[in-house]
């Protein structure tokens, strides 16, 4: 049996075909198929289904999986261990950024990824954008080392740590002629006026999305949405033309032309970005070295530092 092998394997399972795991690993598919096939025949049962349109494991294959996979985890460990030793930072990470963020937010975290790869020009670090409930998942199942993400909690779930990194207030965005503005007293109104209005909000599976649900939720009431869109500035800018209240942050409707804001009365509702990992910390030098400079050039609003689940 050897490494190859196994890693072939994991490619085509996770892949469910030949061909898209030969160009994941840029290598040519019966090269990859014979290979499979011989440690198959060493193990003595077959790992795959080829039967169908697409591979899909055998019950034995499943089996096999956790081990493939953790007997490459060990490989590398001890190649990124050799390197940490002699102070030469190799390895991959795999991290997250939300998608949605304000535009100079993004580039600032971008900036500092690029900063982080120029210090280690061996490390090569994937960066997936996504939802950030897709991406707390793959925190949880291992598929991101850590991630910058929405989050409408202060805690993080279990088996997770965060760094809150911006903590920013969530304002109604609305055209100068909307209604709403009649019923405000000191420029704030109560959640329960959101009710039968056309809302326009960030996808659902983000932070800001989760916050405006439950301050709905708490009000007694689901909440209409009418548009979505990936950039708050956008939101605020079709409340601006009367298409509806945008629930945003603060800052992204301040640069809006046309566009008035209102707090709300009685809920303080937040929005969050937090630096998330997981609680036992990344598993390689290469992913715990660009945490922390993350946490370094990051900092915390208000110091409030690092927050890890708590044990049951």
């Amino acid at each position: 049996m050897e490494l190859r092998q196994l890693r072939y394997f994991v490619a085509v399972a996770e892949e469910a075909n030949f061909t898209r795991a030969a160009a994941r690993l840029h290598l040519a598919q019966p090269g990859i198929s014979a290979q499979v096939r011989q440690l198959e025949r060493e193990l003595g049962e077959p790992l795959l289904d080829r039967s169908g349109r697409s591979v899909s494991l055998t019950e034995v294959g499943a089996a096999v999986l956790p081990y493939a996979r953790a007997a490459l985890a060990a490989v590398e460990g001890a190649r990124q261990t050799v390197a940490e030793f002699t102070g030469l930072l190799r390895g991959h990470v795999a991290f997250g950024l939300v998608s949605g963020a304000d535009a100079g937010w993004e580039g600032r975290a971008v900036s500092l990824v690029a900063d982080f790869h120029d210090a280690h020009p061996q490390v090569d670090v994937a960066v997936t954008t996504d939802g950030s409930e897709r991406m707390l998942l793959a925190l949880q199942r291992g598929e991101l080392d850590l991630a910058l993400l929405g989050t409408a909690e202060a805690e993080p779930p279990a088996g997770l740590a965060f760094r809150i990194v911006v903590d920013e207030a969530l304002v109604a965005a609305l055209a100068p002629d909307s209604p709403l503005l009649a019923v405000a007293e000191d420029g704030r109104i109560p959640p329960v006026a959101l009710r039968d209005q056309p809302l326009i909000c960030l996808p659902r599976g983000t932070g800001v999305r989760g916050v405006l649900e439950r301050l709905c939720a708490d009000a007694g009431f689901r909440p209409r949405i009418a548009f979505e869109a990936a950039a708050p500035q956008l939101l605020a800018g079709l409340a601006a033309r009367g298409l509806g209240v945008a629930v945003v942050p603060a800052p992204a409707a301040a640069g809006v032309a046309g566009v008035r804001t209102l707090e709300f009365a009685g809920a303080r509702p937040r929005g969050r970005i937090a630096l998330a990992w997981r609680a036992d910390g990344p598993a390689g030098p290469a992913a715990r070295a660009l945490l922390d400079h993350l946490r370094t050039a990051l900092g915390t609003p208000g110091g409030t530092g690092d927050r890890a689940a708590a044990k049951p």
